[in-house]
């Protein structure tokens, strides 16, 4: 049987590549994430909120020196739905080998 995918993960290539990225690196910061993602900044910025919103990260907001550092974290709900999502695709890949 097909499983659900999560739709805040699966309707956005930037919103699946911000958790792979948390999900081994646990946090990262916003520039590190924009540069790895290709992603203008403004977009990011949207994607994140939307993933905040929904409780699979955490934006924590500090400086580096003088300079804004914003921090993003992976929460445990984060590490739980992705791992419902690799799931999900994965009976989409073994459809019909079970």
């Amino acid at each position: 049987m097909l499983k659900e995918l999560d739709p805040l993960l699966h309707n956005s290539q930037l919103r699946l590549g911000i958790m792979s990225i948390l999900v081994v690196a646990k946090q990262a910061e916003f520039s590190f994430i924009c540069k790895q993602t290709n992603a203008s900044d403004g977009n990011l910025s949207i994607q994140l909120k939307k993933l905040k919103e929904a409780g699979y990260i955490e934006i924590i907001k500090g400086y580096k020196g003088n300079f804004p550092l914003t921090t993003c974290k992976i929460t445990q709900v984060g590490i739980e739905k992705f791992g419902l999502y690799i799931e999900a695709l994965k009976s989409y890949i073994n459809f019909g080998n079970n």
